[in-house]
């Protein structure tokens, strides 16, 4: 990244992509904005429409139609590219349809000679963004899921919402998988600096029993509770994908609860889940291991089997195995 214009391309221009897009061009992100989708059509219109934002703008974003030929100079590349989940279906249902358009796609950017950094929202995004580093042949910290960012500001919005403070003062994670089997990792939760569980105990009274399951049943559910409103999510996951890729621009060191591939990390090995990580401008610099309660520890191990499982499904067998 020595030159000095920051270049994005979104690869599928659907609701999610061109959400982010809209984030990205509204806070002056970057300087070029690509635009790819199998429908050319579609990818053509959205960028006339964000061309159209820019007068409103604190900065000049050239955004254009491309194809994976474009490629070759991206500093980040996007991938929103895949289905949504059906009424009954769960993100892992998703993933056979997924993988395929992987398939499709990822070697064509490959032949660009695309050799920046894989932002991948695509569900289920912790396999999906496995099978893009196995795909890629890149080094693993160029490779980077959306995993439970999203999540983790879930939580932080229903714990403001119960404590009548602002998100943004609370720190926390959801981790594993991007879907029914992620966990709040309450031993680490902190508001203010002051342990969460410990503010729960001492504002009993007035506060009354909270089941922190709830909540967190609550975080798991409350995407499909939008998608079964609107049909599905994007504003939350557009501007988590601005908010990271602005991170790795700015070379922030910001740690964020991104799909990570692990390597040995957590007692993990070839498996790509949901941890604390600190983001630079070349990717993820740090895996951050926490100390997990030994109750946390069976949910992670628990959440990880669960992916391995679907990993079988599209060719990932033996090599997933834990090193404990």
């Amino acid at each position: 990244m020595g030159k000095t214009t920051r270049k994005v391309a979104i690869i599928g221009t659907g609701l999610v992509g061109s959400s982010a897009a809209y984030s990205i061009i509204n806070q002056g992100i970057c300087e070029e904005l690509l635009m790819v989708d199998i429908n050319k059509e579609r990818a053509i219109g959205e960028a006339l429409d964000l061309s159209h934002c820019i007068d409103f703008t604190t900065s000049r974003t050239k955004v254009r139609p491309a194809s994976y030929n474009d490629l070759e100079d991206v500093d980040v590349a996007i991938i929103t590219a895949g289905p949504p989940p059906k009424p009954g279906q769960t993100r892992l249902d998703t993933l056979g349809i997924g993988a395929k358009i992987m398939e499709d796609i990822i070697p064509q950017i490959m032949e660009s000679g695309f050799n920046g950094i894989f932002l991948i929202a695509s569900n289920p995004v912790d396999i999906i963004t496995y099978h893009v580093w196995k795909l890629s042949g890149l080094p693993r910290n160029k490779v980077i899921g959306t995993g439970t960012s999203l999540d983790s500001s879930r939580l932080k919005t229903f714990l403001s919402e119960i404590l009548d403070v602002d998100p943004r003062s609370i720190n926390g994670y959801m981790m594993g998988e991007h879907g029914d089997s992620q966990f709040a990792v309450w031993s680490h939760t902190y508001v203010g600096g002051k342990p969460l569980l410990e503010i729960l105990e001492e504002r009993k009274e007035e506060l009354g029993e909270i089941d922190l399951d709830q909540i967190v049943k609550k975080v798991r559910k409350v995407g499909f509770e939008i998608l079964k409103r609107k049909g599905t999510t994007y504003y939350g996951i557009g501007n988590a994908l601005a908010f990271i890729t602005k991170s790795i621009f700015n070379d922030d060191h910001k740690i964020i609860a991104l799909s990570c591939v692990l390597d040995g990390e957590y007692g993990e090995r070839n498996i790509c889940t949901g941890v604390p990580a600190v983001i630079t401008r070349e990717g993820i610099k740090e895996i951050v291991e926490l100390r997990l309660t030994e109750e946390e520890k069976a949910k992670f191990r628990q959440s990880n089997a669960i992916l391995r499982k679907y990993m079988e499904s599209i060719g990932y067998k033996q090599e997933a195995l834990s090193i404990v």
